[in-house]
């Protein structure tokens, strides 16, 4: 589904991607884990066409997208939920909601009634703008906001961020009926280890730019944990 080879991306003149190769297929879910500044997020961009790589290229359906603009990749299929949920905070909760679908669907009512099935406790709260919310109602807008767009592969960088433990819980719940309910592929940036256990079906961990350690989640031990993810 998509294909990263021997990517390389730079901030300023400082290399964060030193030459990742990764296959993310239809359908399943990868959790990224690693420390902080190991170039996670910066991965996640050149994902979705925020950043323009140095060099190496990604593919996305088979079709080379490496220097797409992330709407273009949004329109083929991709939605983004950055870090920090960015939505906006002087509009209602239906109003952010109805942003993310403009552009992708005609039927903008039907796909909210699917998002809403998804997050119910939004339902209560559409006509509350979005920056009166708790953290964890903001984070459940933010990506019931990416996938009004109904995308095929739905990438989310720390969304357990800031967020309470319960609703930890339900955002994983969540995600994994997005997977099978709706057959979105998952890719995950995440550093809270019991959610990715939660959600991972295969991960890989990431050091100083590059792929380290990957398996499937059964092979995600503690002694990885503690060698890639403790202070």
């Amino acid at each position: 589904m998509l294909d990263i080879k021997d990517l390389h991306v730079n901030y300023g003149k400082s290399r964060v991607i030193n030459g990742i190769d990764l296959t993310i297929n239809e359908g399943e879910k990868l959790v990224i884990m690693g420390r902080n500044g190991v170039g996670k997020t910066t991965l996640l961009k050149s994902m979705m066409g925020v950043l323009t790589p140095e060099s190496g290229t990604i593919s996305f359906l088979d079709k080379d997208v490496t220097k797409l603009p992330a709407h273009s990749r949004s329109l083929m299929g991709m939605a983004y939920v950055p870090q920090g949920r960015e939505i906006i905070p002087d509009y209602t909760v239906e109003e952010n909601l109805d942003l993310g679908g403009y552009a992708h669907t005609k039927d903008l009512a039907g796909q909210k009634a699917k998002i809403l099935d998804l997050f119910p406790a939004l339902e209560e709260h559409m006509k509350r703008k979005g920056g009166v919310l708790s953290g964890g109602q903001q984070q459940q807008l933010a990506i019931g906001r990416a996938l009004m767009s109904n995308p095929k592969m739905l990438i989310l960088d720390e969304p357990t961020e800031g967020i309470q433990p319960n609703v930890v819980a339900e955002i994983a719940h969540i995600l994994n009926r997005v997977r099978n309910e709706m057959g979105v592929t998952i890719v995950v940036v995440e550093q809270n280890y019991r959610f990715c256990r939660k959600v991972a079906d295969r991960f890989i961990m990431m050091q100083k730019g590059r792929i380290v350690a990957s398996g499937m989640k059964e092979d995600m031990s503690d002694d990885l944990v503690q060698k890639y993810l403790s202070v």
